[in-house]
């Protein structure tokens, strides 16, 4: 499996490298037909012949991938490799049936000080320290500059060499931020189209669970597979163990409201309240309701959220306050079963976070 670029993965990517002189990253920048997350997947391949990741699941594409970084390494000259597809091979990289690939492959040099790849790279790691996402644009033809743009739209740092460009890919990054994958787009310039691909980085979402209940024990494993981490917290030291939440990244017992206020949820955060206890209830959503947090949601039905949202409304918070609280909590799927309730919570995270309208 293709190795994800996290905030640790892009920190340690040039000591991983350590001692290669020359090395090809491989990304692949574009299928057709397909709307899969493979899109951004990355390889490597050092000039002693070392491999890290796969751009597939290690088949034809992948070998087609590698005879290219070997050339690159040795040319030090950058290329857009194309591939067609049939059936049996698009299989592998989740198209339904034949297609093409394209796959962006590039020199970067580990040890050296001033490589534009790790150079950007390294700001990322800055962005995503401080909680924010970035863009990370590049032409697919030309030298490979990059040019590192936050999620407002603003430069961090870089140029594609070309002003009426850079301000065309700034509006793109933003939309690219919003969507949540990386893409390739085309941008018609004064002297030509120009297609840049566009690679997201985000810090991985934190969904705080209140409450270990069954939805609880869900969600936290349901989260692992998407990729987000989980933290339970409870004041119930017989339900808040590792061995009922395997799957959890934390686990906090003690009063839920002074738990979660000192975890200092952000806009990567979700806090998701299943405890259906006010005594919980209530003092989490005073201590999140002016918080910068990315998703609020509480389990009950809409009799038990309106009742909620007037004891806190007659204790000062305002409508708009009030409105970012998500209940009944997740999308109206029918949900039944404490798995189909977790399901339909992680969906209204996923809605929200990508700017979605949940009708909630």
């Amino acid at each position: 499996m293709a190795p994800k670029l996290t905030a640790a993965t892009l920190d340690a990517l040039p000591q991983l490298l350590h001692g290669e002189p020359t090395v090809a990253m491989a990304t692949l920048v574009a299928a057709s037909g397909s709307s899969s997350k493979k899109v951004g997947a990355k390889m490597w391949v050092g000039a002693s012949g070392r491999i890290l990741g796969g751009v597939t699941i290690g088949g034809c594409v992948d070998a087609r991938v590698i005879e290219a970084a070997d050339d690159v390494v040795k040319s030090g000259k950058r290329t857009l490799v194309g591939i067609s597809l049939d059936d049996d091979e698009a299989w592998e990289i989740g198209l339904t049936c034949g297609g093409q690939v394209e796959v962006l492959v590039e020199p970067l040099t580990p040890d050296g000080d001033a490589d534009p790849i790790l150079s950007a790279y390294g700001d990322v790691c800055e962005s995503m320290a401080r909680d924010d996402a970035a863009v990370v644009a590049t032409t697919l033809d030309g030298t490979g500059a990059r040019l590192v743009v936050n999620p407002s739209g603003e430069v961090v740092s870089g140029t594609l060499g070309d002003p009426a460009l850079d301000e065309a890919a700034r509006t793109i990054a933003r939309s690219v931020v919003a969507s949540g994958g990386s893409r390739t787009e085309t941008i018609v310039t004064p002297v030509g189209d120009r297609r840049v691909y566009f690679e997201r980085h985000a810090p991985p979402t934190t969904l705080v669970i209140v409450g270990a209940g069954q939805v609880a024990m869900s969600l936290s494993r349901f989260a692992r597979d998407l990729e987000m981490r989980s933290v339970i917290v409870d004041g119930r030291p017989r339900y808040a163990t590792s061995d009922r939440f395997p799957d959890a990244d934390e686990i906090h017992v003690g009063m839920p409201s002074e738990i979660v206020a000192r975890l200092d949820p952000g806009r990567n955060v979700a806090v998701v309240l299943v405890s259906h206890d006010y005594k919980y209830e209530l003092p989490v959503l005073r201590a999140t309701l002016r918080s910068p947090v990315g998703y609020l949601g509480m389990l009950g039905s809409r009799k038990r959220g309106a009742a909620v949202r007037q004891m806190l409304a007659d204790e000062g918070f305002t409508a708009e306050e009030l409105a970012r609280v998500h209940t009944p909590i997740g999308l109206p799927i029918g949900a039944a079963t404490p798995a189909e309730i977790a399901v339909s919570i992680l969906g209204e995270v996923i809605a929200t976070r990508s700017g979605k309208s949940t009708g909630t």
